[in-house]
């Protein structure tokens, strides 16, 4: 499944958020994938639909993760 992974400015603080968006799975599903990735990260962030929003710049970090989940870009 691809995925995709993005930077952006939070528009309330202007801090750097990553934005993972295109998940074509359930809800439950994609709150499982969000707690996982802000645990390994360690940041917080949260699920707007089919997003995924980490707090801070973890594009990198996050693209590993999911990698290894078996997720493509």
């Amino acid at each position: 499944m691809k995925l995709k992974i993005h930077e952006a400015k939070n528009p309330k603080n202007k801090k750097p958020i990553t934005i993972i968006s295109d998940i074509k799975h359930n809800p439950q599903v994609i709150e499982n994938l969000a707690t996982k990735l802000k645990s390994k990260c360690g940041t917080g962030g949260y699920v707007e639909g089919k997003k995924i929003i980490l707090n801070g710049s973890k594009t990198d970090q996050a693209r590993k993760i999911l990698e290894q989940e078996g997720f493509e870009f």
